[in-house]
């Protein structure tokens, strides 16, 4: 029975990866976090649906004994390993919008910004890794039919956090901490690629999704470039679905065009 874990579920992004896993892999166990479950409205809906496959637990990424705790408490009750872990929590800004120039950078927005966009999900990573190692390869693509990776661990990134596309500038906190949660995929795929049970580790851009980290800035996107949770989802399951060991460490577009660093 291939288990998932989808870090941030209670909407957005993670909450479609729930419904998606749920939907479409007989017989999964999905394992959502976030950090108030029970304020997560339609995550507990969904759970009720499906009573057997979905479990919720706590998991605040900004809090490193949090995420110690929640890797301790799917060790006891998943039993195994986990086979696809996807870090989705994420914030613009704590003031919900971007710096457009140095009078808005601060270092509490600084600070805040880089715990949930790339803090937290290394330790993430840190805590769960050994349960990765466990995992039976249900995710990815094997070579010649013989399992070449244990699991794979998929981090939301963006665009934006490339420094070769960056033209525009502004933005700072968002752009720097995802950076350097590209830098972080970078470093775990190199560990985790070691030894027998090696873990894909790769960054994603979903696109501009209609969620409401976006929601500020819907008015310039053109319609056919905004994509549903649903759509975004439905293309970095592609992705997913195809990594090989030969991906690993590499940053792609919702599209699966390998995006520079």
């Amino acid at each position: 029975m291939p288990a998932c874990l989808v870090q941030g579920a209670s909407r957005g992004i993670g909450l479609e990866f729930c419904m998606y896993l749920l939907r479409g892999v007989p017989n999964i166990t999905v394992i959502a976090t976030c950090r108030n479950p029970g304020g997560a409205t339609d995550l507990r809906a969904l759970q009720a649906k499906n009573p057997s496959n979905l479990h919720i637990i706590p998991l605040d990424v900004i809090d490193e004994s949090s995420i110690k705790q929640a890797a301790n408490e799917v060790k006891q009750h998943n039993g195994g390993g986990v086979d696809l872990l996807i870090n989705c929590a994420g914030i613009l800004h704590p003031s919900g919008r971007g710096e457009t120039s140095l009078r808005d950078v601060s270092s509490q927005g600084l600070l805040t910004t880089f715990s949930t966009n790339a803090i937290g999900p290394l330790l993430v990573g840190k805590y769960f890794s050994p349960l990765l190692q466990k995992g039976t390869g249900a995710f990815g693509q094997h070579a010649q039919n013989k399992q070449t990776h244990a699991a794979v661990m998929a981090n939301i990134s963006a665009k934006v956090g490339s420094i070769t596309d960056n033209g525009l500038g502004g933005w700072y906190s968002y752009r720097m901490s995802k950076c350097a949660l590209n830098m972080a995929t970078k470093n775990l795929s190199i560990e985790l690629g070691r030894g027998r049970n090696k873990v894909i580790c790769v960054s994603l851009h979903p696109g501009t999704v209609d969620t409401e980290l976006s929601r500020p800035y819907h008015k310039n996107v053109p319609s056919e470039k905004l994509f549903s949770t649903e759509r975004s989802v439905q293309y970095l399951m592609d992705i997913i679905n195809g990594l090989t060991m030969q991906h690993t460490g590499k940053f792609y577009t919702w599209d699966g065009k390998e995006m520079l660093f």
